[in-house]
């Protein structure tokens, strides 16, 4: 396959993702906001929000005091905000077109559709309207994305490309979530203070909040059948490979893609990727948390954009320096 080509179909799948996870991570802020709380606390999670995507210098030049309508109108319609769900929507549109010939009929149709009903909900203002509600199209449209790909295209490198830049993108996004989200509240729930006289009803809705963002909530309740506990937070979407958006789960269709269209160049990256599922499959979360999870997220994500720069230097166009 040309490296054009692959590039097209690596950044529109990743583009795609990064969309979902913008529209995840606002709407479990704007789900948190209508909480009772002081305004400095809904004040430092939209902060929070623009920390995990490391936009804060260019909200702050442009659209200066955080409140809940400016980070809105920033994160999903400004088309200056390389991260918002505009500039994602129309990225990932653009590179399906120029690789049109590559995929099916439905898959084209379906990113196509996606961006003009998108533009039609803006001039609506359907996101000021019911923001909960446009987030949840976002979400189905990606989810829309991936299912007409898995169903209908053949699965060659085209298909292996996509599904890369899929899981790697959704990789970076949940550690980003989990490093901020966690990091905002590490003394409180991994000091030596504990949880004592903090308030419970809020806790709950605040953990329930971040699994609904990674559509875990359920899962959870599954998986450990008890009350709603920080490690296992940690653990849920860290090391359980059983789920979906989950850095292990996300690791291993990196890793078992990477090897569909593995070529002569492309040995060292293979290894990184390989030590990072390794690290990932055997790793236990009590080391995690007595090492620091910040410090862990942090190397996480480290090691994920070194992988993402081998793979463009291996498979893809490269990068200008």
């Amino acid at each position: 396959m040309l490296s054009r080509t692959a590039d097209h179909l690596y950044w529109m799948a990743r583009y795609m993702e990064r969309a979902e996870n913008t529209a995840r991570m606002l709407d479990v802020n704007y789900q948190t906001s209508l909480l009772p709380q002081s305004a400095d606390t809904a004040e430092n999670g939209w902060k929070g929000l623009l920390s995990i995507s490391e936009l804060t210098e260019d909200y702050t030049s442009r659209y200066g005091a955080v409140t809940d309508r400016k980070i809105m109108d920033y994160m999903v319609g400004d088309e200056r905000n390389p991260s918002s769900i505009y500039s994602c929507l129309m990225a990932a549109r653009e590179n399906a077109r120029a690789v049109r010939g590559t995929l099916t009929t439905e898959v084209w149709e379906t990113q196509n559709q996606t961006w003009l009903e998108f533009q039609r909900m803006l001039r609506n203002k359907s996101f000021q309207k019911d923001p909960g509600e446009s987030f949840e199209w976002v979400k189905f449209r990606s989810h829309l994305s991936r299912g007409v790909t898995v169903g209908t295209m053949l699965q060659d490198e085209a298909f292996h490309f996509l599904r890369i830049g899929s899981f790697l993108e959704r990789a970076d996004n949940t550690a980003r979530m989990l490093d901020v989200k966690f990091h905002a509240v590490e003394s409180e729930f991994f000091g030596t203070a504990g949880p004592n006289g903090k308030d419970q009803e809020y806790d709950f809705y605040h953990w329930s909040a971040i699994l609904r963002s990674v559509s875990g909530f359920e899962v959870y309740r599954k998986a450990y059948r008890n009350v709603i506990r920080p490690e296992k937070v940690a653990e849920l979407l860290i090391l359980r490979s059983d789920m979906p958006r989950s850095l292990a789960a996300c690791m291993d269709e990196v890793v078992s893609n990477l090897h569909h269209v593995a070529n002569e160049q492309s040995g060292d990256t293979l290894r990184r990727a390989g030590r990072l599922q390794a690290d990932l499959k055997f790793g236990r979360i009590d080391e995690i948390l007595a090492t620091g999870l910040h410090a862990f997220l942090t190397q996480f994500l480290d090691r994920v954009g070194t992988l993402g720069v081998g793979i463009s230097r291996d498979f893809l166009v490269p990068v200008a320096a």
